[in-house]
């Protein structure tokens, strides 16, 4: 990205908020890099699953079975992958029922209820 992306641009980075991305050497490298700007998802934020589970299908279906001899390759496989997704798009189907996601719910409201929100 740094040898790609112009000088005079800003680079914003949207992580999740997994513990790795916040560590000192992550920290330290941001820092010396003012031009990168991280910004990271919120906790038990349930609409980034759906953006999730659809980065894994593409991973799973296109990427790790595909042989990409180039960046160039991989990316046009990327391109074909979301242009057949888009022209027969289908709902995730969700396994859980409502009841096991309403229990879910409540123990984590449980959980924060007296952390200070």
């Amino acid at each position: 990205i740094e040898a790609n992306v112009p000088p005079q641009l800003d680079v914003h980075l949207v992580m999740d908020n997994y513990g790795t991305h916040k560590t000192s050497s992550i920290n330290t490298w941001l820092a010396r890099h003012p031009r990168f700007h991280a910004h990271f998802t919120p906790t038990s934020a349930s609409w980034i699953n759906q953006v999730e589970r659809w980065f894994a299908t593409l991973s799973e279906t296109d990427i790790r079975r595909g042989t990409h001899r180039s960046t160039r390759q991989l990316e046009q496989a990327i391109r074909q992958y979301i242009q057949i997704n888009n022209t027969d798009p289908r709902p995730f189907n969700w396994t859980k029922s409502a009841d096991d996601i309403l229990a879910s719910v409540k123990r984590f409201c449980l959980r924060i209820s007296n952390s200070g929100h």
